[in-house]
């Protein structure tokens, strides 16, 4: 792939990947419009040889041979088309799971792009991406078409041939420099349209606590206005294509009308035949079709040609950060040692292996920048310090083998649609599926429903309360029975009792394995073996939770509820 031109390069590679199938629709296209050129052909030899030849025989002879032509358009248009949606679609497909690849790895893209944006272009960018595959056999077979038109009416008189190339070219040169503002009109459309789709996907996931504070008539203004600015593109980019429809379609009938007016003059002086002018006739009528098509197809080359940019824009973006490939040892301890980053400020702490550690961190953002290092979703390169697995430092870490030794469960946790079971073991290989449930408290909802734990569950768990989605969340990290555990707030939507419960059952259920809670609970503070006072970015005390509020005003104001 060019450096510079990477959309160019992922049309190439469309177009190499499906080198057989663009030949083969090439060539049965490419028949298709032979045999529609022919037939006007066929109807000026017809005329031409009936007026010499009135036999019933040559009348046969002519009836079978555009019988043959009318087979002959109907199956290659048939077989021509198959065999060219079905590698567009195939391509599409590829197109499509690459970006999602892309978006799923463990090491995200740095690239400047919401993920509604990425689903954009994971499904309307690589469609159109993927229609280089279809758009241009049609080109090669209606440049076919206008070539034989050229031809056969060259060889009635010279003049008439002439015609067609030089007002085809003329067409094409005013075309190709409008449909180039196409292509710009049509990048920016699609933008903005996946900020547009961005933003209501922000608005979705947030839509309950929107409600909850009464800022959701603020959020539809705030998605109003980015909506309207993608109307406005979009009316922008339906004025310029219904321009270049009109435009197309008025030089194209200029043509057919001058070649036509050429026709009749030469045959009213006796120049051509009448047999030679109805073939002019058909051929002038016959060939709007082809030009149409042809004079389209740059305007497709150019919206497959914005879609491949903005796939490039994911594809060809470096990866955040390089992964190392060594493994973890098996238990181990979690030590962080000097970390800068964010709000924290020369954090220094380590967690010993099957020990129950708790972080009271008084300032939200500084557990929130923990979470993140230890996930793994901050590059290396972005902050200072070491952090250390099992005594290994994570940036030596393969991704795939940290995360399976270290396991970060978000207090945002996603719920993605399918059912209670599949959210909990989404790999279908976990022995711990019934403890996990009893440890989150999660029987309620199982047994709720008759389904148990194949009770279906919708998108993002629309048809769940927020504290059965924390619940869910915590189910699944818990089944996971990952050597170190972190959970980040895992009981914020439950009500104290609750609370009190499921912080017991994880301390049972983690009992010699590594768990380290960043939480203001009390429950679970008082659950961990030890508790870290995360102040301004550091630790600034450490002891259990009951001694701590025995011993330190500020923690017993910051905990106590």
């Amino acid at each position: 792939m060019q450096r510079g031109r990477p959309g160019a390069g992922i049309l190439r590679t469309a177009l190499r990947r499906n080198s057989g199938a663009v030949a083969r629709g090439t060539v049965l296209m490419g028949l298709y419009q032979a045999g529609e050129t022919a037939f006007p052909i066929a109807l000026g030899l017809i005329v031409e040889h009936t007026m010499q030849d009135r036999s019933l025989g040559s009348l046969g002879l002519s009836i079978a041979a555009l019988a043959v032509i009318i087979t002959t358009v109907s199956l290659s248009w048939r077989f021509g088309m198959r065999v060219l949606q079905k590698a567009n679609t195939t391509e599409a497909h590829r197109w499509r799971v690459k970006v999602a690849a892309c978006g799923l790895q463990p090491v995200a893209r740095d690239v400047d792009l919401k993920s509604g944006e990425v689903l954009t272009i994971a499904t309307e960018d690589a469609d159109q991406t993927a229609d280089i595959v279809e758009v241009v056999p049609l080109l090669i077979s209606s440049l076919v078409a206008v070539v034989v038109a050229a031809v056969a009416l060259g060889m009635a008189d010279l003049r008439l041939g002439l015609l067609v190339i030089v007002g085809t070219v003329a067409i094409l040169s005013v075309l190709s420099a409008m449909s180039r503002r196409i292509g710009s009109s049509t990048r920016e459309q699609q933008a903005r349209v996946a900020r547009a789709g961005a933003k209501v996907a922000d608005l979705i996931t947030g839509l309950r606590p929107l409600h909850g504070f009464g800022g959701n008539h603020a959020a539809f203004l705030s998605y109003r206005k980015v909506s309207t600015e993608a109307k406005h593109q979009a009316i922008t980019v339906a004025r310029v294509n219904g321009v270049y429809a009109g435009t197309a379609l008025a030089l194209n009938a200029v043509l057919a009308a001058a070649v036509t007016l050429t026709a009749g003059w030469l045959a009213y002086g006796g120049r051509i035949t009448i047999g030679e002018l109805v073939m002019a006739v058909g051929l002038a009528q016959f060939i709007m079709e082809p030009l149409k098509m042809f004079s389209e197809m740059p305007k497709y080359v150019m919206m497959a040609r914005a879609s491949a940019d903005r796939m490039a824009l994911v594809l060809a973006a470096p990866p955040s950060a390089s992964p190392g490939r060594d493994r973890p040892a098996a238990g181990g301890d979690l030590e962080v040692d000097g970390v800068h980053h964010g709000a924290l400020h020369g954090l220094r702490f380590t967690v010993h292996a099957g020990e129950f550690v708790a972080v009271a961190a008084y300032q939200p953002r500084a557990g929130a920048d923990l979470a993140a290092l230890l996930g793994a979703n901050v590059p290396p390169q972005a902050y200072e310090g070491v952090v250390r697995v099992s005594g290994r430092e994570i940036k030596d870490l393969s991704v795939e083998a940290l995360r399976e030794h270290l396991l970060v469960n978000p207090y945002d946790g996603e719920i993605f649609e399918g059912s209670l079971r599949t959210n909990i073991d989404p790999s279908g290989t976990s022995g711990l599926v019934p403890e996990a449930v009893e440890a989150s408290l999660l029987t309620d909802v199982v047994a709720l429903h008759r389904e148990g734990l194949d009770h279906a569950v919708r998108d993002r768990g629309a048809n769940l309360s927020g504290g059965q989605r924390q619940r869910l969340s915590l189910a699944r990290s818990l089944a996971a029975d990952s050597d170190v555990l972190v959970l980040h707030d895992p009981t914020t939507a439950v009500d104290a009792v609750t609370e009190q419960l499921i912080a017991r059952n994880i301390a049972k259920l983690r009992k010699g394995r590594t768990t380290l809670v960043i939480t203001s609970s009390p429950a679970l503070l008082d659950a961990a073996d030890r508790v870290l006072v995360l102040d301004d970015g550091a630790v600034t005390a450490e002891d259990t939770h009951r001694r701590l509020l025995a011993t330190d005003e500020d923690y017993c104001r910051a905990v106590a509820r």
